[in-house]
């Protein structure tokens, strides 16, 4: 995931600016990261669990390891309904474990389930990129199996059109910029989760 250095002082500063990197947080329920394949769930989900000092789980990486494939081998071998069975399956124990920062993958949230799932036990956050920046954040990986098609983009535009009315249901939203470090983003994050004091508190 290329994110650009951070830029703290050039231009216009952002509205998350305002939460103070000294700040001390409790967090209420898990995190959970929702969106696009190379909005940066992973990466900003990392950044965000160091600054509030709780766990980073991600459900895909515990799809792996619990397989001990790889996810392009499990949809190869055992086709996509029966990945997202198994998704499903680890969200809903990584749910029930600890407070934490979930990181997920890009079709989770597409399930009934799942949203049902983090809704009663979390809080859902999307990540919300366009189309060009996630685009240029994929186009060189060969890791995505859902883009393994013969126009790779007009899939990855296919799967946004579909995908973004359903991550619109997310609890929050947080707008990624080209321009926006991991760190910035994750302070974006914090930002918003700032908003619901039964998520996130300080101390």
């Amino acid at each position: 995931m290329a994110f650009p250095a951070r830029s703290r002082h050039s231009g216009k500063k952002p509205v998350f600016e305002q939460v103070d990197a000294a700040l001390a947080f409790k967090v209420k329920k898990s995190i959970v990261m929702v969106g696009m394949m190379g909005a940066g769930k992973t990466a900003v989900g990392q950044a965000l669990a160091s600054r509030l000092k709780v766990p980073f789980l991600d459900s895909d990486e515990e799809i792996v390891r619990a397989a001990n494939m790889s996810i392009a081998e499990i949809f190869e071998r055992d086709g996509e309904r029966f990945f997202r069975d198994r998704e499903t399956e680890v969200i809903g124990r990584l749910l029930d474990t600890e407070r934490a920062v979930l990181s997920t993958g890009g079709g989770a949230f597409m399930s009934e389930r799942n949203r049902s799932m983090i809704a009663k036990r979390g809080v859902a956050v999307w990540l919300k990129a366009d189309l060009d920046l996630l685009w240029n954040r994929v186009k060189h990986k060969d890791t995505r199996p859902l883009l393994r098609t013969a126009d790779p983009k007009a899939t990855l535009t296919q799967l946004y059109n579909t995908r973004v009315p359903v991550y619109a249901l997310a609890d929050l939203k947080v707008e990624a910029s080209a321009s926006y470090s991991i760190a910035d983003m994750a302070d974006a994050v914090v930002a918003a989760l700032l908003t619901r004091p039964d998520v996130l508190e300080e101390i």
